[in-house]
């Protein structure tokens, strides 16, 4: 299989797309073909050498596509079924395997390449909203970078369980996505 690799620290520039051995799923782990994955600053910083990953390696952790295989124990999928998932260490390359207890199923009507790129972020929203503090009507939500990627989903799970938003941005134009997102009211901080 294809899979892009760091072998040495830096920008972009120093992804390799070279051949790697396929990963097998384990027990509890299914084999994904990877359709798309997403780019998060963790695999930027992972690049860079700023967490110290150990080289080589393959970055990315976000990704969606179809189930290729299942390892032992794994009944709740199947070769075949549109999944995504933010836990498939080394999804940048055409397979990848993750805990099939960390892995979704995807409705008709959401793309592969949406859903590779919400995965994180998305499941991070929806734990500051529903199990940090499970937002209500009549709550309040203050909401530092209202429009970044964890931001603009947050700002619409708030608004849907009934919260005021107050969101915090650096400029106008971030003012103008938070509010389209369904922020009620909007801090420049800069």
């Amino acid at each position: 299989m294809k899979a892009l690799r760091v072998r040495e620290y830096g920008d972009a520039e120093r992804l390799a797309l070279e051949e790697a051995a396929a990963p097998s799923p384990g027990a509890g782990q299914v084999r994904i073909k990877v359709e798309a994955v997403g780019l998060n600053f963790v695999d930027i910083y992972n690049r860079k050498g700023l967490y110290g990953q150990p080289l080589p390696f393959t970055p990315g952790s976000e990704c969606a596509g179809v189930v290729e295989s299942v390892g032992e124990g794994v009944s709740d999928f199947a070769p075949g079924d549109r999944i995504a998932t933010e836990r498939a260490i080394g999804s940048y390359a055409e397979l990848a395997v993750a805990p099939a207890n960390g892995v979704y199923r995807l409705p008709p009507e959401v793309a592969t390449r949406q859903a590779a790129a919400v995965m994180l972020q998305g499941l991070t929203a929806h734990y500051l909203a529903y199990s940090t503090f499970p937002l209500k009507r009549g709550d309040t939500a203050l909401i530092h970078a209202a429009a970044g990627g964890v931001g603009l989903l947050l700002v619409q799970i708030a608004k849907r369980a009934g919260a005021r938003v107050i969101g915090t941005v650096s400029t106008e134009e971030k003012a103008a996505l938070a509010r389209s997102a369904g922020a009620d009211e909007i801090i420049l901080y800069e």
